[in-house]
């Protein structure tokens, strides 16, 4: 039996699930954008995660296939962003700058420009087995299958909140 082992860290596209902190946030300035919703509420914006595309690991699993044996691999994007990160990132998709102000559970990201509190904090959304960094090494994946991610960080975000501003346009046109 061919059997590969892919230990792909968090792999995002539009299509991941709406309960997924990144669809949470996208979906969120999504509709704070076309004035459907005020604030995102969130639970630990301090955590670090590695995350990449699905499309770039699905060329990495295919990768994995064409090899002459199988073999282990990680796929990973090898760097991380903290969650408060990709909320800054997803709200600049929409021209918009958040301000960061208190701490804990007390800290609110404020909208700069017309000064309404975009972002709270509620501990009811922290996990209670948080694991505050999450980074893979994709090196041998690089080596081996000659696999990079293609999508940055930046134009992840903004492809999620892009393809969620469309969606809330067209579930609102219904």
């Amino acid at each position: 039996m061919f059997a590969c082992n892919g230990i792909l860290f968090n792999h995002e596209s539009p299509r991941r699930g709406r309960t997924f902190v990144t669809r949470k946030i996208s979906r969120a300035v999504a509709e704070i954008s076309l004035g459907k919703k005020e604030c995102l509420w969130l639970g630990n914006i301090n955590a670090k995660r590695d995350w990449g595309h699905a499309r770039d690991y699905i060329e990495g699993m295919w990768l994995m296939l064409q090899q002459d044996s199988p073999d282990d691999f990680v796929l990973a994007t090898g760097e991380t962003h903290t969650v408060k990160e990709y909320v800054d990132k997803a709200f600049a998709v929409i021209g918009k700058t958040i301000s960061w102000e208190g701490e804990g559970e007390e800290l609110v990201g404020r909208e700069t420009d017309t000064g309404i509190i975009r972002v709270r904090v509620d501990p009811k959304y922290f996990r209670p087995t948080e694991v505050d960094l999450l980074l893979g090494d994709p090196t041998k994946a690089n080596n081996v299958l000659n696999w990079k991610r293609k999508v940055d960080f930046d134009s992840l975000v903004k492809e999620m909140v892009l393809a969620d501003i469309e969606g809330a346009r067209v579930n609102s046109d219904n």
